[in-house]
């Protein structure tokens, strides 16, 4: 857990840049509430909290719902998609590992749902900002609320500008125009995917995790999104546009992976990972959703122990 918090902090560190302090001080409401309900929800179950607070899963959750929220998220939208994911999507379930689904992405799933309006309030990143929030306005924004000015400072994302602009019959090369966007994927979205693509290839030569899902997860967004793109360029964005725009790396590396709730055979970790990436291109194509990636986690949650049940290695002299 120590090598995988390690691993996140070059993401975390260019999401501040990018997206303002709110992503750190999400971070921060976030651990801390996800340490207080871990020791109370075990303190209600009667078992030891000092070793499963000090084993770092709670912080590792915590963090990966704050980096999938607005960083303008008022404390108590994160309060509540944090209390979900560990009482009800952890805990409910008889605590840690024995959870179908990720936590992290269940929590998230349940305040996008919830607030649709405070989680759609994301920085503007094409300079067209008509001013640009303070350290102190920042912080009182997740504390007080979504004041009317936030309409100043924020804009769509890459993901939902792509959308909206396509829904509008706007050709991808026009929309690419838009300063919203970098040289292959959103405006500083593209560099803090590279940020996690390098913590995810140090914590696959570290062994922390294996290659499978995260390569999985990848290739099958790049093939069927390069697939469609050379169908028709105008209508498809490109295969780099659906990998460094977006949390896809976060996904594939940090989320995908978890190990409790994804699948534990060698097949099976590759139609788990083949099965993440493409709900996730459907989702970001023909859904409602700019992003689909805790959607097709969760889907595939569900699949896993159909997955793990007929892909299970065979034991030594089994018929």
């Amino acid at each position: 857990m120590q090598k995988v918090l390690c691993a996140l902090i070059p993401g975390i560190l260019l999401s501040t840049y990018f997206f303002g302090v709110g992503v750190l001080v999400n971070c921060l409401l976030a651990v801390t509430f996800a340490l207080l309900l871990e020791a109370l929800v075990l303190k209600v179950r009667q078992q030891a909290i000092r070793p499963v607070i000090t084993d770092g899963t709670a912080i590792i959750t915590a963090i990966l719902f704050a980096l999938t929220i607005s960083p303008y998220t008022p404390w108590w939208v994160s309060f509540t998609g944090i209390a979900f994911a560990v009482v009800i999507a952890k805990h409910l379930f008889g605590g840690l590992g024995n959870n179908p689904f990720n936590p992290a992405m269940a929590g998230y799933v349940f305040v996008l749902l919830s607030f649709p309006v405070h989680m759609a309030y994301w920085p503007d990143l094409s300079g067209f900002a008509e001013q640009e929030l303070t350290i102190v306005q920042n912080i009182g924004i997740i504390f007080s609320g979504l004041p009317a000015e936030l309409d100043a400072v924020t804009g769509a994302t890459p993901l939902t500008n792509m959308k909206l602009e396509l829904g509008l019959m706007t050709m991808v090369s026009e929309i690419e125009s838009n300063p919203l966007y970098g040289s292959f994927g959103g405006k500083g979205w593209e560099w803090i995917a590279l940020a996690y693509l390098a913590g995810g290839l140090f914590l696959i030569f570290n062994k922390v995790i294996r290659w499978e899902i995260p390569l999985c997860v990848l290739g099958s967004i790049f093939s069927i999104s390069l697939m469609f793109n050379f169908i028709d360029s105008d209508v498809y964005p490109s295969a780099l546009f659906h990998l460094f725009t977006g949390g896809t790396m976060l996904c594939a590396f940090f989320i995908a992976t978890d190990p409790a709730s994804s699948s534990t055979t060698p097949k099976g970790k590759i139609i788990y990972g083949v099965g993440v990436g493409l709900f996730i291109y459907i989702i970001r194509t023909c859904g409602g959703y700019p992003d689909g990636i805790a959607f097709a986690i969760l889907i595939m949650n569900g699949l896993v122990p159909l997955i793990d049940y007929y892909t299970r290695p065979k034991a030594l002299g089994e018929k």
